[in-house]
């Protein structure tokens, strides 16, 4: 098992492609946030995404689609 340190130490990835990220053909990932090396994760009745890094343990923490926007530009 990691420790939720090891996630955090990695830091967002820029994935080039789906093969490092086979749950971005999900519908429940938003691809423009994950791609970034965040879990893009999103709550449907909400629409908030997960910003923490990808694979995080534990729970998601959901944002805004606005907040989840900025994070997605950048």
């Amino acid at each position: 098992m990691t420790s939720p340190d090891h996630n955090l130490s990695d830091g967002p990835q820029i994935h080039e492609d789906s093969q490092n990220r086979p749950d971005l053909s999900s519908t429940h990932v938003r691809e423009d946030v994950a791609i970034t090396g965040r879990c893009g994760n999103v709550h449907l009745p909400t629409g908030r995404t997960c910003a923490l890094p990808e694979r995080h343990e534990g729970s998601c923490h959901f944002v805004d689609p606005t907040d989840a926007e900025n994070l997605a530009v950048r």
